[in-house]
C-alpha cells in the first residue's frame, strides 16, 4: 500500500475513534452530473447540430452538446456561422487515431480571429465519433481547432474538451483523406447549423483518368507565356 495513502487513512481512522477532537468537515461542493448519452435523432433541438459538407461528396452530422461545454460549443456556432470553416482541409489526418481540421492555414498553427477559450474538460470519453477540441501544450489555448476521434481514445479523456459527437455520417468520415497533411486533403466545402436548412453544395467530380492508345504518351505540359 502506498506510504502517504496509508498514513492519511490512518488518521482518518484516528478522528473516528475520538469524534470529539475532530473538526466538521465543510459540505462537499455538488458536482453537476453531466450524462455521455447523446440524442441521435436530427430532427430533435436542429440548433445545435452542425453539418459538415466534405469534398469527398459526404455529410456529417455532428451533435453538438452546450451541457458539457458550452464555450466551446458557442464558439464553433459562431464560426460557423460566419463562414469561417468554408473550405478548409483537414490538415491532419492519422489512420486508427482521429481527423483534425479548423486551421484555415491548413499549417495546424492558426486559428480565427478570437481569443483562444478557456478549458471546459469534462468527463465525457473520447470514444468513436467524439468531437473534441485541438490545442496546445497550453490548456486554454483553444480557438477554432477539431479533430473527430476515429477510435477510442480515453488517454485524452479530461486533457481536452469533448463538445460533440457525430450522429450521422461517420461513414463519411472514414473517407477522409490520411496524412500530416494528406497529398490530396478532403477539406470542408460548407460547415452550418441544420436549423438554417442550407442545400448540400455543388461538389464537382473527380475528373476521370483519361485513356490513351496503346504505345502513345500524353501530351507534355506547356507552361504559360509570362
Amino acid at each position: 500500500m502506498n506510504r502517504r495513502f496509508f498514513v492519511v487513512l490512518a488518521a482518518g481512522l484516528a478522528l473516528v475513534g475520538a469524534p470529539a477532537l475532530a473538526k466538521k468537515a465543510p459540505p462537499a461542493p455538488v458536482v453537476p452530473q453531466m450524462s455521455a448519452v447523446v440524442d441521435p435523432d436530427p430532427t430533435h433541438d436542429p440548433q445545435n447540430i452542425l453539418v459538415l459538407d466534405l469534398s469527398n461528396g459526404g455529410r456529417v452530422l455532428i451533435r453538438l452538446m452546450p451541457q458539457w461545454a458550452p464555450g466551446h460549443v458557442d464558439r464553433v456556432r459562431t464560426l460557423a456561422g460566419e463562414g469561417f470553416y468554408n473550405g478548409v482541409i483537414f490538415h491532419r489526418v492519422i489512420e486508427g487515431f482521429m481527423a483534425q481540421t479548423g486551421d484555415p492555414t491548413g499549417t495546424g498553427e492558426g486559428g480565427s480571429k478570437l481569443p483562444d477559450l478557456k478549458a471546459e474538460f469534462n468527463a465525457m470519453p473520447h470514444v468513436r465519433g467524439t468531437v473534441s477540441m485541438a490545442r496546445t501544450a497550453e490548456p486554454d489555448s483553444a480557438n477554432s481547432q477539431f479533430f473527430i476521434v476515429f477510435y477510442p481514445r480515453f488517454a485524452l479523456d479530461r486533457k481536452y474538451t469533448v463538445f460533440g459527437r457525430v450522429i450521422a455520417g461517420m461513414d463519411t468520415v472514414d473517407t477522409i483523406a490520411r496524412g500530416e497533411p494528406p497529398a490530396n486533403p478532403t477539406r470542408i466545402v460548407q460547415a452550418s447549423m441544420l436549423s438554417e436548412n442550407k442545400p448540400r453544395p455543388a461538389i464537382a467530380a473527380p475528373a476521370p483518368p483519361m485513356l490513351l492508345a496503346p504505345g502513345s504518351a500524353p501530351a507534355p505540359v506547356v507552361p504559360p507565356r509570362p
